[in-house]
């Protein structure tokens, strides 16, 4: 139903747009509207880079808090990053780098402006594509399976695990291989566990903490990248790798696709200086620092 409203006032709102509009006929003068900066401009003129990662990856990125470091591959590939975006922009630039949660905060995209982009080995997958810009990969993982190093009964991982309990990282790529749902662009992949009851964590180590507490107490395997396991194994988990390498995925840096900023000249800005770390080397130099020696930062296959 239409409200009344008396002539006064419509006359009174008639003279207030009649007097705006002269007003907006009128020639500016001092400074011109300020234009949006896009993510790139924002960057360059604040002087730091706001990098998404976890805390709990080793060897690919992992805190310290007794020092306070950051530490790992990821931690060195974002440093290395953002010091030659700062080269290239004639600025210090200064790499901010925060944990944030895997499945509830990185994953789940729409990151609302609260860091620029995540250095924190994203798997490239058509999902993610629809969430997500991504650099070109700046390195390659094998996926594994970890058992409790009391182990005996898991000797073929075709087999022996259908219908047990894995533990992994919520969100991650071994969750989705678990239930069968992985795609990852130009890979084949190849289930060999079937029916697992899958058990999520909040990282991958996580995951692993759970399996070292015993065969069969949390769970009877966990799954995540074979350098992981690795790196847990040598930090003294009591834990082994089984089965070696189920299939290979490319990592890539990632940027929100919904971002409230324009931020398509920091992506490529990024997306160059990782195909510069690739044609000098120095993606393999810190490969083989984290990696013991090992090059992965091209596909095996």
């Amino acid at each position: 139903m239409p409200k009344f409203r008396s002539p006064g006032i419509v006359a009174a709102l008639a003279a207030f747009v009649i007097v705006a509009a002269a007003c907006g006929d009128e020639p500016t003068t001092g400074d011109s509207p300020t234009v949006e900066q896009d993510l790139l401009e924002r960057v360059e003129e604040r002087g730091v880079l706001e990098i998404a990662t976890d805390s709990k990856y080793k060897p690919q990125s992992w805190f310290v808090y007794a020092t306070g470091e950051w530490k790992g591959f990821d931690v060195d590939v974002a440093k290395e990053v953002t010091a030659r975006l700062g080269e290239q922009l004639g600025v210090e630039i200064t790499p901010e780098i925060e944990h944030h949660d895997w499945s509830t905060d990185v994953t789940a995209g729409s990151w609302n402006d609260r860091y620029d982009m995540n250095v924190g080995s994203m798997t490239v997958t058509p999902e993610r594509e629809e969430l997500f810009i991504f650099a070109p990969a700046y390195y390659f993982t094998p996926a594994s399976l970890a058992v409790h190093e009391s182990n005996t009964s898991v000797q073929d991982v075709t087999t022996d695990l259908d219908g047990k309990k894995v533990c992994v990282g919520a969100g991650t790529t071994y969750e989705h291989y678990l239930g069968k749902t992985l795609n990852i662009t130009g890979y084949d992949i190849e289930y060999v566990i079937d029916d697992a009851t899958i058990i999520p964590f909040d990282t991958d180590t996580d995951a692993l903490d759970q399996l070292a507490l015993g065969d069969g107490v949390r769970c009877d395997a966990a799954m995540t990248a074979t350098p992981t396991i690795d790196q847990y194994v040598q930090d003294g988990g009591p834990i082994k790798n089984v089965g070696g390498s189920l299939y290979d995925e490319p990592l890539a840096i990632a940027f929100d696709r919904n971002a409230p900023i324009d931020n398509q000249s920091l992506v490529d800005a990024v997306s160059a200086i990782i195909d510069e770390m690739h044609a000098d080397g120095t993606l393999t130099a810190l490969s083989e620092k984290w990696y013991e020696g090992e090059d992965i930062t091209q596909p095996s296959t």
